[in-house]
């Protein structure tokens, strides 16, 4: 009551204040100036309004409250950052790009004077048409961007198991130029097309040069899109890097054969988001026997599946084995896999489960937490990641908490500390 009966007070006090200028010499300046002259001033050493208050000036008989609150701001005067900006927060200014990262003419004529120089490109690929459920994920990278805004700099304590030099990481002031190329152009009306421009805008990114010299080329994170935007990624990045280990974070296999899903009516039916990485094998971007499936549980639909992925150079951790084998065991046997491989991760964000990620295009219940794949992805320390990509992200059935879309940006921040840890 007595908290009520004081907000009563300041709010009449402010009901009377406007009369205060009664008490002011001359042309007094606004009741706002006076309170927050600083606020409304320039604070780059230029001239100041004429306007400015050096004090207060109230009435004796003013309310005893008032004078107080007055006489607090005269006397602790703020110390404002210059109109500079820099030093200013940042989380809802200027366009939104990844984690706030600076703008680059990524698709700029290699021979033009333009064109820039990184070592880690961000870039989105606005593609969904070749789902088998719920399409969306062309809206996904503005998504993923929108759920970056709180990241952008800083040491994160959790990265890393105890004792990792990624607890001391700052990946963005890492010496890595990191840059976000804005989404490659993609046609939602033909997907041989969309995906050509894809590959296209893949090959631009990695034929430009890098500033740390020992990069054969720049490291590339895509922005999905639905699952199939992976096999241009791969296939840009074979031709810098040869013959990969996949990591795939996923519920699904994905390596199903084309007369399985999709395929048997037309070729064009047969590249989907469940065929692409038997198409990265058959096409040889895939080593054989040195790649990963991480967080499987989905069912299959023939039962030929389990030996065509075979096949396809994959074996796999299922969701449930997390509950069963630990951490530390999942990451060895990821690792002893892959080897010392050139390494490329794919996520879809549908391996975590429905309640941490519902935005997704095939949600499947019993899936991982994000504690759980934010751990096994720092526990990656070491590999060398040559590229990785975020996919399936659908924000219209995404929470309205955007859940999905910070988790993902958050997922993207983790593959920034592998790929810059030394």
């Amino acid at each position: 009551m007595k908290a009520l009966g004081l907000i009563g007070v300041v709010c009449a006090t402010y009901a009377r204040a406007f009369s205060i200028q009664e008490h002011f010499e001359g042309n007094p300046p606004s009741l706002m100036n006076q309170l927050y002259d600083e606020i409304l001033q320039p604070h780059d050493g230029k001239s100041m309004s004429s306007q400015a208050l050096k004090s207060y000036h109230l009435a004796e008989d003013e309310e005893p409250l008032f004078k107080e609150m007055c006489s607090f701001y005269e006397e602790h005067r703020y110390e404002y950052p210059d109109d500079s900006f820099l030093s200013d927060i940042q989380l809802f200014s200027g366009i939104v790009t990844f984690a706030h990262v600076p703008i680059a003419r990524c698709f700029e004529h290699l021979g033009s004077k333009k064109a820039p120089q990184y070592d880690i490109a961000i870039v989105g690929a606005p593609f969904d048409t070749s789902v088998s459920y719920r399409p969306g994920a062309r809206f996904g990278p503005n998504s993923i961007r929108q759920g970056s805004r709180r990241l952008g700099k800083g040491i994160l304590p959790v990265r890393g198991f105890p004792g990792s030099k990624l607890r001391k990481l700052d990946p963005y002031n890492s010496g890595y130029k990191i840059v976000d190329c804005g989404d490659v152009p993609m046609t939602p009306f033909d997907n041989r097309i969309a995906l050509n421009q894809l590959y296209r805008g893949q090959r631009a990114i990695h034929n430009h040069s890098t500033v740390k010299e020992d990069l054969k080329a720049p490291k590339v994170i895509t922005l999905g899109g639905d699952h199939t935007v992976t096999l241009m990624a791969l296939k840009s990045a074979y031709e810098h890097h040869g013959q990969m280990a996949v990591i795939h974070f996923d519920s699904h296999i994905d390596t199903w054969d084309p007369k399985v899903l999709g395929g048997g009516i037309t070729k064009r039916q047969s590249i989907n988001h469940g065929t692409f990485l038997h198409f990265a094998h058959e096409w040889g971007y895939i080593k054989d026997d040195k790649s990963m499936h991480v967080g499987i549980r989905a069912p299959f639909l023939d039962p030929s599946d389990e030996q065509h992925d075979q096949d396809c150079g994959f074996e796999k951790i299922v969701a449930r084995d997390f509950d069963i084998y630990g951490f530390k065991e999942i990451v060895r046997q990821i690792k002893e896999r892959v080897g010392d491989l050139p390494v490329y991760l794919t996520i879809d964000i549908d391996v975590l489960d429905i309640s941490v990620a519902p935005g997704t295009g095939t949600p499947e219940p019993g899936g991982l937490t994000a504690r759980e794949l934010l751990t096994v992805l720092d526990g990656l320390e070491g590999l060398n990641i040559v590229g990785a990509d975020v996919v399936e992200v659908l924000p219209a059935f995404d929470s309205n908490g955007e859940i999905t879309s910070i988790v993902a940006a958050q997922v993207i921040d983790s593959i920034l500390g592998l790929m810059t840890v030394q």
